[in-house]
């Protein structure tokens, strides 16, 4: 295995503060695997014997951002390097947090606190020089997720890092190994697991999410038995067939959505959560209808029963669903209302023979910006149904969905009156003719932009004026 590593300028320049002030310091975490998995490193930490004291007395600007466990953060030349003293950790009472934090002499005892192999190679800064008591080197080559020692101890003491280390799998594509899989199965693991915050879990759960597979950290979330414990709406979507003789679905709807979510673009975390829900009302909408018809495949003229599975109004269902398992799961507000809103609207069905007045509705209604988005969960819903790319040269949705695209677009340039502020009138104006503030207000405003939308050459303020007349007159 390596000896030695080449370190980027900026942290050989770093690291010699620390030497000439007679300190250690090494580069640690997640930007040594990196380095060796040959992926860009983005996150700088550092490791040394210097106190946060000493840290501080060393450079200019330096924020006391974990100061009582032994972290600040140094900028440096534009950078922000996290720096932490060597420790130790004994006692997880809480599940999250050590009881006692106690200061080191070596890297060596450092390293041994850190949660997976992986993670527990350090690079001196003043020479690249490897420290790897644990195989670390090893386990990235071969792709392995293991524990630093005894996994039931590394388990127990922190209840999120059975989460982390299928969060890893699914973000590096590495496979977990046996024992330290198998422990994250025992009761008292998962009890742990149970006890940690749910902000903590969700911001795994949005690191899975932008992994390049979401649906391989979900299987194992699933497989493990933490999805139910996190987000038990998705155990009824495990064994939901949709497939009838109409044959529009491959698979339940669990894999659906799980295959949805992997058919969206990578960096949408509001796209992919959308396609994760979509169909999550579906168990609670499912109907099944039965009919006897002629056996086609005969000639005798005898029967068969068939059976017909739908799913109305499970768009609704299914928002209100996400919506109350978002605010659990502590999104913030702008991107549970923005998933929700894709859940709701996902089941557009756009014909050819739309007018170009249903095509400015659907604008309405949907927002349009949220346009792109939408269609985005479309062709993710596509994918999740046979779990690969369409063939869009066949495609008959496909070709429906980019006329609808090209419609949209074209009913935009006009720069058409879409919302109450692009009206040529204004309350006011409805104000001055002697219309009274409040609902009525507030209808009549509604009525001139459907109105608009239906003719758009009627945006002019003569026109609304006189047909605001006539509506309050006829009221």
């Amino acid at each position: 295995m390596n000896k030695k590593i080449k370190l980027p300028p900026l942290l050989t320049e770093f690291g010699k503060i620390f030497s000439a002030a007679g300190f250690k310091a090494y580069l640690v975490g997640g930007a040594v695997r990196d380095m060796f998995m040959k992926v860009p490193a983005h996150d700088w930490d550092v490791a040394t014997n210097a106190t946060p004291q000493d840290v501080i007395g060393l450079f200019k600007f330096v924020v006391p951002t974990g100061i009582e466990h032994g972290t600040v953060t140094v900028h440096f030349k534009g950078v922000e390097i996290e720096v932490t003293t060597f420790r130790t950790e004994a006692g997880y009472s809480d599940g999250r947090h050590p009881d006692s934090i106690n200061y080191a002499a070596t890297i060596e005892e450092d390293l041994a606190r850190r949660d997976f192999t992986m993670n527990a190679i350090a690079a001196s800064l003043e020479d690249g020089a490897v420290v790897d008591p644990y195989g670390g080197q090893e386990d990235i080559k071969n792709r392995l997720i293991r524990t630093v020692g005894v996994a039931h101890e590394r388990f127990m003491e922190d209840g999120l890092r059975p989460v982390r280390a299928l969060r890893f799998a699914s973000k590096l594509g590495f496979s977990i190994e046996k024992d330290t899989y198998s422990e994250i199965f025992k009761p008292e693991i998962q009890k742990k697991a149970a006890s940690i915050s749910i902000e903590r879990f969700r911001d795994e759960f949005e690191k899975i999410m932008a992994s390049p597979k979401p649906s391989v950290g979900m299987k194992l979330l699933e497989e493990t038995g933490l999805l139910s414990i996190f987000i038990p709406e998705f155990g009824i979507c495990r064994g939901c067939v949709q497939s009838d003789y109409r044959a529009f679905h491959k698979f339940d709807v669990m894999d659906h959505l799980l295959y949805a979510c992997d058919g969206t673009p990578a960096g949408k975390l509001n796209v992919r959560l959308a396609a994760l829900f979509h169909d999550i009302g579906k168990p609670a909408a499912k109907k099944i209808t039965t009919e006897t018809v002629l056996d086609g495949d005969k000639n005798d003229g005898s029967k068969k029963v068939i059976e017909t599975i739908t799913f109305y109004n499970h768009e609704a269902i299914g928002e209100k669903i996400t919506r109350k398992l978002m605010i659990r799961l502590k999104f913030s507000n702008e991107m549970t209302d923005s998933v929700c809103h894709l859940v709701k609207e996902h089941m557009f069905h756009y014909e050819s023979s739309w007018t170009d007045a249903a095509v400015r509705r659907f604008i309405m209604r949907v927002g349009s910006e949220c346009l792109e988005d939408l269609y985005d969960i479309r062709l993710a819903d596509m994918y999740g149904m046979y779990n690969e790319p369409v063939d869009i040269r066949y495609s008959a949705s496909v070709a429906l969905l980019l006329e609808l695209k090209e419609r949209v677009e074209k009913e935009l340039s006009k720069k058409t009156a879409l919302s109450l502020k692009s009206l040529a009138v204004n309350g006011r104006d409805l104000m001055e003719l002697g219309i009274p503030a409040g609902k009525e207000l507030g209808r009549i405003l509604n009525e001139l932009l459907a109105c608009v939308v239906e003719d758009p050459a009627m945006n002019c303020r003569e026109t609304l004026l006189n047909t605001a007349k006539s509506l309050f007159q006829g009221n």
